[in-house]
């Protein structure tokens, strides 16, 4: 799994990965060895497994930039791919992006609508052709 995370990375993550698993190991490397260091002083203690609140939120912050990745991934694809603009998106719904619609001035508008459509244009053609 991690080969098809790498081979998706950009080639400059590549060195932030492997630190990233470097520093992982060196935690869990350093919890076992206190793990083992209170056993065998209190033999009978029972020793909690929970993991500190420094490493979630290294996890966390992890996830975020990988968040943050795939939405730059998402937003450069998006507006390289269509014509429309598009923002990234914090969504619990899963939405990275999200595309930017512009506020139109009805009052811009309102001389179009009374217009004639097309059909009515061709139906005056023909009456005025007729005559």
């Amino acid at each position: 799994m991690w080969s098809v995370k790498m081979a998706a990375n950009p080639p400059g993550q590549g060195f932030q990965n492997k630190n990233r698993v470097a520093i992982l190991a060196e935690l869990d490397k350093e919890k076992r060895r206190l793990i083992q260091s209170q056993s065998m002083n209190n033999p009978g203690a029972s020793i909690p497994l929970s993991r500190p609140a420094v490493n979630k939120d290294f996890r966390d912050h992890a996830e975020q930039q990988h968040i943050a990745a795939q939405q730059k991934a998402a937003l450069q694809h998006a507006h390289a791919h269509s014509s429309g603009f598009f923002i990234t998106q914090d969504s619990s719904f899963g939405n990275l992006i999200l595309p930017v619609l512009p506020r139109l001035d009805p009052e811009y508008f309102a001389p179009l609508s009374k217009r004639n459509s097309p059909v009515e244009v061709l139906l005056a053609e023909e009456v005025f052709e007729e005559q």
